[in-house]
């Protein structure tokens, strides 16, 4: 019996670490708060992922010795769950439903037209770090299809001229 080889390409993004001393303080705030209570590792990459808006590597060298498991068996618990980045993300994540619904009424298209506008495909950043694109699988809110959501901000019954308008609000406002 022949074995399959899967080859998976990811793009690596080197990327320098820098926090402000807010973020340092509220993240020691969680760490010392969290770190020695059962069923921890969730809570905390929570809160590691807001506060910062990724999960750095340093901190996750640190939580893991802060939580006493290996780098790989938390980096394993980050990798499984979506809503988790190691790359820093832009001021502004525009995600555009891909779900069955969205992508019947044309959100590819809105997709590809945002990707034109921005200069950047889905999963990267404006080189400004203002925004990031990517795709998902559902936002929930398949009455309103084709969906996009900036940061929590949901938009609905959109097209590509309407989705333009919504991408102009927040150059705007960058």
């Amino acid at each position: 019996m022949k074995g399959a080889t899967v080859v998976i390409e990811k793009k690596v993004v080197q990327a320098d670490f820098v926090e402000t001393e807010s973020q340092k303080e509220e993240f020691e705030v969680a760490l010392s708060r969290l770190a020695n209570q059962r069923g921890a590792q969730m809570p905390l990459l929570q809160e590691t992922q807001r506060i910062y808006g990724y999960l750095p590597k340093e901190l996750l060298e640190r939580m893991a010795k802060a939580l006493d498991v290996s780098l790989e068996e938390l980096y394993s618990t980050a990798t499984f769950y979506s809503q988790f980045s190691f790359v820093p993300k832009g001021e502004y994540t525009i995600s555009i439903c891909m779900g069955t619904a969205c992508y019947v009424k044309g959100a590819g298209d809105i997709l590809d037209d945002l990707s034109d506008i921005l200069k950047i495909k889905s999963g990267e950043t404006t080189e400004d770090k203002k925004f990031t694109l990517e795709s998902c699988r559902c936002i929930g809110a398949c009455g309103l299809a084709p969906v996009l959501k900036v940061n929590e901000e949901v938009y609905g019954r959109l097209n590509k001229k309407k989705s333009e308008k919504v991408l102009a609000t927040y150059q705007k406002e960058a």
